[in-house]
């Protein structure tokens, strides 16, 4: 699976996709991340990517150009795969009044597509217009997605969530499938782990005996009940 990152910040991703789990994804060749600095696209001498935006308000918009041919650049980057057959591609805008990610979403990216061209906003956000050229002319599923109701000074965060969400969805990426642990438990039930008894400030803090009888039907039941909260 590829991801091509189009940023004014490339730097940012550096020490988190270079350490642990994703590092070695990338080391097994299970992932590839490309990072494209928005500004080499960019016509302007002073490689300007943002404007006043019309109509009038308060800070600036990404302008359309240089995201255009970012994208184009990075969709001739990614070779086809063998037997003839086309890339699933998928554009991603990651903005505040996009749909909200989740883990079904997760899923979804990574079942369906191995190659993603993520985009990471500023400022008053992108010019409206760069997705219906994403869709029309460039013929490629676009789609504006939020990883909250909450709003970020950029992209960049939001482009890192997906990649580390979709990438351990893809076998091999975790070492085995069922340490994802919607896989295991289910997400939020609480886990411990040694020592079982745990004193600070001369309180105990113990392990539940349920976990520590051996019953893994008590266990399971134990677990169910926890599921989600």
């Amino acid at each position: 699976m590829r991801f091509d990152i189009i940023t004014i910040f490339p730097k940012i991703f550096d020490s988190y996709l270079k350490e642990s789990i994703l590092k070695r994804a990338a080391e097994k060749k299970l992932i590839g991340v490309k990072i494209h600095d928005l500004r080499d696209f960019s016509e302007d001498k002073r490689k300007k990517v943002d404007d006043r935006p019309f109509g009038g308000g308060p800070g600036m918009v990404m302008q359309i150009q240089p995201i255009i041919k970012a994208v184009e650049f990075a969709k001739s980057k990614i070779n086809p795969p063998s037997g003839g057959q086309k890339s699933k591609i998928k554009v991603i805008l990651f903005t505040p009044s996009g749909k909200q990610f989740d883990n079904e979403i997760a899923a979804k990216l990574a079942k369906n597509y191995d190659n993603f061209i993520l985009i990471c906003g500023h400022y008053e956000g992108i010019d409206e217009r760069v997705r219906k050229v994403i869709e029309n002319s460039i013929r490629q599923p676009a789609e504006k997605i939020s990883i909250g109701p909450y709003v970020l000074t950029g992209g960049e965060l939001p482009a890192m969530v997906l990649i580390d969400s979709v990438s351990r969805k893809i076998p091999g990426v975790l070492g085995k499938e069922e340490s994802l642990e919607e896989k295991r438990f289910g997400v939020g039930v609480p886990a411990y782990t040694r020592p079982a008894e745990f004193v600070y400030n001369k309180k105990k803090y113990k392990v539940p005996k349920v976990l520590l009888s051996g019953d893994h039907n008590k266990i399971k039941e134990w677990r169910e009940k926890r599921r989600g909260r």
